[in-house]
């Protein structure tokens, strides 16, 4: 290990409510909500019939036909948002060593809306047993295959080391990006473009939440129907997007006078071993994650300035959230902002590590906290400082980012100015 620091240069957001990182982030200071009733099918057969879609023509964005005809939409979406995060680090790649470039792609379901259609295509709407596989897309197998995603943000950025894609569930955008840091900091490369994407919303999706009860029945009121942390929340709101960054190790962006957003100071993950989809109440295995995340950032617990939750809306999620970080930071957690941006632009799966790794560093960069929507009557067993309703001027050096997977994934990571005191 050569214990090389490493630093995010450039950011890109692909969300509900707007595209681009400016849009984004107005969305999120401004507490609105991108929540409504699903238009991308006829929703009426499902239990929850609301999303958080995004308003996406490819064309629009600058992809070609050819790029849009063999890519699955969350594969769209990385490319746009890609190009939008080397754009914003401007880092000239010609000057690096290609095969020191790297990429790292998070995704919890892959090509879910493409193989949907294809099916629906090749089964004549789920009428044949035996398909038809010469109606299908010529370009089907990238669809099968996710570590397509990285291969294609590798070709559009020009990048010749290590190229991979992470799925971890729910946490697969905060493990892809630790495992980009990770890259730089053990020398494998000297810049990785990294995040995640997904584009969930379709009927199979619709149809497995429904299945577990985990997504809200709230369809009458699709604007104010993701409430974390609230006492009458039912479920979360499925979404889409994506997030995207360019890493560089912190001397080399220096000399080249990069703007920093900041430092990826610490990552941990863990695993509960315990169920599927359920959580132990004590959230013992969160709390080791940001514990261990803390320890490699060098920071104490009294440093973390804002923690950006995982806060799903989900009746135990947000209990475990709460005893984690009560367990990890001790009485500092009472008085540290927490917020869910789940409540304006959904839960995107395998995507929403990175867009709340994008919330979290915009939040450092404005000293602004981004609220908790729709948090009217806060649950008594999450009785911390959830931030209700606005967004708030609050001073930030360090800020705490967490994800809850299914399969038991616990993830965190610490965000912190390079500059910042450590207990070292």
């Amino acid at each position: 290990m050569t214990g090389r620091r490493v630093v995010i240069t450039g950011v890109g957001v692909t969300a509900p409510g707007g595209i681009g990182t400016k849009n984004f982030w107005g969305l999120l200071s401004e507490g609105r909500t991108a929540t409504r009733g699903i238009t991308f099918f006829d929703p009426t057969p499902f239990r929850s019939r609301i999303a958080a879609e995004i308003d996406f023509d490819p064309y629009e964005h600058g992809l070609t036909p050819q790029e849009i005809r063999r890519t699955d939409r969350a594969a769209q979406f990385a490319l746009v948002t890609a190009r939008e995060a080397l754009a914003d680090s401007g880092l000239e790649l010609g000057a690096v060593e290609p095969h020191r470039v790297g990429v790292a792609v998070g995704s919890a379901v892959g090509a879910t809306m493409g193989l949907d259609e294809e099916y629906r295509v090749v089964s004549d709407g789920g009428r044949l047993d035996l398909v038809d596989h010469e109606y299908a897309v010529p370009h089907l197998y990238n669809y099968f295959v996710p570590s397509s995603f990285a291969a294609e943000v590798a070709w559009a950025v020009g990048a010749e080391g290590p190229s991979t894609v992470v799925s971890t569930g729910c946490t697969s955008g905060i493990d892809s990006v630790g495992y980009a840091a990770e890259l730089i900091r053990d020398g494998s490369a000297d810049v990785v473009v990294t995040g995640a994407t997904d584009a969930p919303i379709s009927p199979i999706s619709v149809a497995c939440f429904d299945a577990i009860k985990a997504t809200t029945p709230r369809n009458d009121d699709p604007e104010h129907a993701s409430r974390p942390f609230d006492l009458t929340r039912n479920g979360f709101v499925l979404g889409e997007g994506a997030a995207m960054f360019v890493l560089e190790e912190l001397e080399s962006a220096r000399r080249r006078g990069a703007h920093i957003y900041a430092e990826i100071a610490g990552y941990a993950s863990r695993c509960n071993a315990f169920h599927m989809t359920g959580l132990r109440p004590d959230g013992r295995e969160m709390a080791e994650a940001i514990r261990s995340a803390l320890d490699e950032a060098k920071l104490a617990p009294q440093a973390i300035d804002y923690i950006n939750a995982h806060g799903s809306g989900t009746k135990q999620n947000d209990r475990h959230e709460t005893s984690a970080f009560k367990r990890s930071l001790g009485e500092h957690a009472f008085h540290t902002p927490v917020s869910s941006i789940k409540s304006m632009v959904g839960h995107s799966l395998g995507a929403i590590g990175s867009i709340e790794i994008a919330a979290s560093v915009l939040a450092m960069e404005n000293n602004v906290v981004p609220p908790t929507a729709n948090l009217h009557k806060p649950d008594p067993d999450c009785d911390l400082d959830y931030v209700p309703l606005t967004a708030r001027d609050w001073r930030t050096d360090a800020v705490l980012t967490v994800g809850s997977g299914f399969g038991g994934f616990q993830s965190a990571m610490v965000l912190a100015r390079p500059d910042r005191n450590t207990t070292a």
